[in-house]
């Protein structure tokens, strides 16, 4: 008998996760956090909601982070 392969990589299911959108509560959770980052100040919920969509369904941003190398003459 022959088995087959019936399953799919790992890295494939992740891949798959990463492009679902984001859900309405996550949307909410990140507007609140926009309010709170503005210092509780009143301001426009819809434009709360609208940005933490936008920065949700973003593909997410690579820091590019260099090091510093420091010589020490002796």
């Amino acid at each position: 008998m022959a088995k087959t392969k019936t399953t799919s990589p790992p890295a494939e299911k992740k891949a798959a996760a990463r492009k679902t959108a984001p859900t309405p509560d996550d949307i909410a959770l990140r507007a609140y956090h926009i309010y709170l980052e503005r210092g509780c100040t009143p301001g426009d919920p819809m434009q709360d909601w609208l940005q933490a969509e936008r920065e949700l369904s973003s593909p997410p941003v690579k820091s590019v982070r260099k090091s510093k190398v420091v010589s020490i003459a002796a």
